[in-house]
């Protein structure tokens, strides 16, 4: 649970360096429209909701211009709900006791047990760096390869590792499988671009309901009976926006 709090700020953090300014031929992606369209497309009931007009010309971020800054929100909602899916199934998971059938160290010490936030504050500080410095690469390798998703990359789409490979991106040898459908399952099933799109549709809804759900859990564990639906979450006495309070700490490194 505390991973995921700590796993949403990574990629908000490193989405905030925008990259150098577009030069004149840059492929610029969506505008407002573009927004007002999807939202059709993702709720017809409600359908474009932006009353603090973030969306428009006055809403650009740190001197870019209007479809970047909309790029920059898509993909940071896009990369959030991914967090939050990932986040709502390992919850479930964690706290019925699911973990990987080999012991959580080479020493043999066996993995944490009580809810998920209490398994995380139980995580050795090792365990912690390895999670954090291995998301921290990936989001490297997203930001670093062109083109920026600012710059004409669509929103949510990780970069091959074989592709940057192939075209030069200075990686010393090929990976074998991509961070995104890694052996073409998907890729074979969303063979057309109407399949795509509802796939696209599909995954920002999932991932709304997701980030909703995520935030239940955290505030049923804390605030007892304020998700009335979840009463069966066990109360947390810890410090949620603390991630690392146990013992992830500067001496650690050492």
């Amino acid at each position: 649970m505390k991973l995921a709090v700590a796993l949403a700020v990574l990629p908000a953090a490193a989405a905030f360096v925008g990259p150098a300014a577009a030069p004149a031929e840059t492929r610029l992606q969506e505008s407002k429209s573009d927004l007002e369209a999807l939202a059709k497309g993702l709720n017809p009931t409600i359908g474009f909701w932006d009353p603090l007009n973030v969306a428009g010309a006055s809403g650009s971020l740190y001197g870019f211009n209007n479809e970047q800054t909309i790029a920059w929100y898509r993909q940071a909602e896009i990369k959030h709900g991914r967090v939050a899916m990932a986040a709502f199934v390992g919850y479930c998971v964690q706290a019925n006791g699911g973990h990987w059938a080999t012991k959580m160290t080479l020493g043999g010490a066996d993995w944490p047990s009580g809810s998920p936030p209490e398994q995380w504050d139980a995580l050795p500080a090792a365990s912690k760096w390895q999670i954090i410095l291995f998301v921290g690469m990936l989001e490297l390798f997203d930001e670093s390869v062109a083109p920026h998703y600012m710059m004409g990359r669509k929103p949510g789409m990780f970069p091959s590792f074989s592709d940057a490979y192939a075209e030069g991106e200075g990686y010393p040898h090929p990976v074998p499988f991509d961070l995104f459908d890694p052996f073409g399952s998907l890729r074979k099933r969303m063979d057309t671009e109407e399949k795509r799109a509802r796939g696209r549709l599909i995954e920002i809804n999932n991932g709304r309901a997701a980030m909703l759900g995520i935030f239940g859990f955290m505030s049923a564990s804390k605030v007892p009976g304020s998700v009335p639906v979840l009463t069966f979450i066990p109360p947390y006495d810890g410090n949620y926006m603390i991630p690392f309070e146990g013992n992830f700490h500067m001496p650690s490194m050492m």
